[in-house]
């Protein structure tokens, strides 16, 4: 089982790094996983949806994805609640899985911490409930679950999956940091300081750099053997 990471595609507008990648290669099946690090746009509107999940559906492996800032959370919220390796889940299909905030998972043998989110820097330029939703950020109960949730796993996972970083990771990746988001930022800040992890992984910055053991992936493909 194979767990291959990228970050954020934006729909159709970069998912060509994917199938280029799976055009590849074909020793993987639905069993392996692709993990897609936020702003997928599997869910955005209408008509570019259907296109995006026929190509990821039409992968050899299986899709699971962390919500970024770039999503319409008025659909994906409209999903019901399911259980999947011990943390909750909306299934888009049977292929395209998102992983939700503040959750842990068990895979092979492997726990993974997720928890979604961000801040739109470019929210002037959009509209509520049309390009942005403010459910983009997380709430309290999100971040109270997502303590609960690795309390219950003894502040132990293997791998740490989200959008944005914590603060002192972000200071030293970028000169610009992301206002709006000092409150997610500083909890990843917590977290980092009390969890037992071998790697934390990570998109939004649209770049593809490792800071001890922070990598943040935008165009690499990333593989978990």
């Amino acid at each position: 089982m194979a767990f291959i990471l990228t970050g954020d595609i934006h729909g159709l507008l970069e998912i060509d790094k994917v199938e280029e990648y799976f055009q590849a290669f074909d020793e993987y099946t639905k069993e392996d996983f692709l993990i897609i690090l936020g702003d997928v746009g599997v869910l955005w509107n209408e008509v570019d949806d259907k296109e995006v999940q026929r190509i990821l559906n039409s992968l050899p492996v299986t899709t699971l994805w962390i919500d970024g800032n770039h999503e319409n959370f008025d659909i994906i919220n409209s999903y019901p609640v399911e259980k999947w390796n011990g943390g909750n889940v909306h299934f888009i299909s049977d292929s395209i899985i998102h992983l939700m905030r503040g959750q842990v998972y068990t895979i092979n043998g492997l726990k993974f911490f997720t928890f979604g989110g961000g801040n739109s820097i470019d929210k002037a330029g959009r509209y509520e409930g049309v390009s942005w939703w403010s459910d983009e950020m997380p709430s309290n109960y999100e971040y109270e679950l997502g303590l609960e949730s690795l309390e219950e796993n003894d502040w132990k996972v293997d791998y740490v999956l989200t959008h944005t970083c914590p603060t002192f990771v972000a200071e030293q990746l970028v000169t610009y940091m992301y206002p709006g988001e000092e409150v997610l930022q500083k909890y990843f800040d917590n977290v980092a300081e009390e969890l037992e992890y071998e790697r934390w992984f990570f998109g939004h910055w649209h770049t593809d750099e490792t800071i001890d053991n922070f990598t943040c992936v935008y165009n690499d493909i990333f593989e978990i053997e």
